[in-house]
């Protein structure tokens, strides 16, 4: 693939449905629903509240409900990759309820393809996208209204690694680790985190699969997708 047209915007930008949209939140929904894929889950539920969240684990009492922030009742977990790395989840369905993360995947649901990212699943994403002959992309840069830094250098990390598969990912990782969000994980700002998340974050293609978002029965569901590598 020789060229994209790469589209960077943040959720409010957002003003028509894109074709094709990459929907980054490095720290840390994106991270830990990569982290949830490889603990076992089958799926992620997307919920667009937490009132949605509790009511799908009343009609679901199996599935493994988390949000950012403290602990809460209701809820099984917390929106950090660090305190999920140990969980047994095989076969779990997971809802998933974050500040920016969820929200932005959920404002192009009528997409054609919606992809979920971060830093761990950076190349399977490019990947695909490269599979798919995207032309046309837009990346949408969840944290801090588009500004996110983090979030930013994932996404145009992506971005060329669709058209250079061989492109370097430390100037992109310097970027996300001095970001703000970066800084609060590390100072303890952020309730419901871990002293790890930080660097699970910036772990580059940890994992071998994609995450692909579709709607199936009136939610917005989270599955890995993964490409054979050529």
């Amino acid at each position: 693939m020789t060229g994209m047209d790469a589209r960077f915007l943040g959720i409010t930008d957002l003003v028509e449905t894109p074709p094709v949209a990459v929907v980054v939140d490095v720290m840390r929904a994106f991270t830990v629903a990569a982290w949830a894929f490889a603990r076992g889950a089958e799926k992620i539920v997307l919920a667009p509240s937490l009132e949605e969240a509790l009511a799908l684990k009343a009609r679901h009492p199996d599935w493994v409900t988390l949000k950012d922030g403290p602990p809460a009742p209701g809820f099984d977990a917390v929106n950090s990759p660090a305190l999920l790395r140990s969980a047994d989840l095989g076969g779990r369905t997971v809802v998933q309820k974050t500040t920016a993360g969820t929200v932005g995947a959920l404002a192009v649901k009528e997409a054609s393809l919606v992809l979920c990212a971060g830093f761990v699943v950076a190349e399977a994403t490019a990947r695909l996208l490269r599979e798919r002959g995207s032309d046309r992309v837009t990346f949408v840069v969840t944290g801090e209204d588009g500004r996110a830094e983090e979030d930013l250098a994932c996404a145009e990390y992506i971005a060329r690694r669709v058209t250079e598969p061989g492109a370097d990912a430390a100037g992109f990782l310097r970027r996300a680790a001095e970001s703000r969000a970066a800084a609060e994980l590390a100072q303890g700002v952020r309730q419901g985190a871990h002293p790890d998340d930080v660097a699970l974050c910036l772990e580059v293609d940890r994992f071998p699969f994609a995450m692909v978002a579709t709607s199936e029965d009136a939610l917005m569901v989270l599955r890995p997708h993964t490409t054979p590598s050529t």
